[in-house]
């Protein structure tokens, strides 16, 4: 991804991911992640909110249907992707320019929440990291003992 300006964004989802499907087929989630920092005031002793960024969000195929089914409005999520500049003509004939983040990964913040995560089967190639990123590898059962706790129950896979 050279070139590309690559950020995480850790905030609030402003409504529930808007699912569609494009003409070609392909199919896109749009949301908003509001980011809102909070600094210490030592005068009045309470935590003070700052102007807060929304990030319009744009997520395609596998990972636009697990958005809508898994986030919604209000959940607090860690999200990392790319910086999208877009130019178009406004209906008033105006120029306009949008910056967006075309999300790469996302997930829900565990710090003031819980979560169950449900492994998806696909069959093949989802996206890009060092560590195998979508590509489904053959899974070997582990034989761990009764008592221990990081092992996996029958029948689930080792991940």
């Amino acid at each position: 991804m050279a070139g590309e300006t690559v950020i995480t964004i850790v905030g609030n989802l402003t409504a529930d991911p808007e699912l569609r499907t494009t003409s070609a087929g392909a199919q896109v989630a749009s949301f908003t992640i509001a980011s809102t920092p909070r600094s210490w005031n030592r005068n009045t002793n309470q935590f003070e909110d700052g102007q807060a960024l929304f990030m319009r969000c744009s997520a395609w195929r596998d990972l636009a249907t697990h958005c809508a089914q898994s986030l919604s409005k209000g959940m607090r999520v860690i999200a990392q992707g790319r910086l999208q500049q877009r130019s178009y003509q406004a209906q008033d004939g105006s120029n306009r320019t949008v910056i967006e983040l075309q999300v790469d990964e996302i997930g829900p913040s565990l710090r003031y929440a819980t979560a169950q995560v449900q492994k998806m089967q696909s069959g093949g190639y989802q996206g890009g990291n060092a560590n195998g990123g979508g590509y489904q590898q053959p899974q070997q059962q582990s034989q761990a003992p009764a008592d221990d706790p990081w092992g996996a129950p029958a029948g689930e896979p080792d991940f």
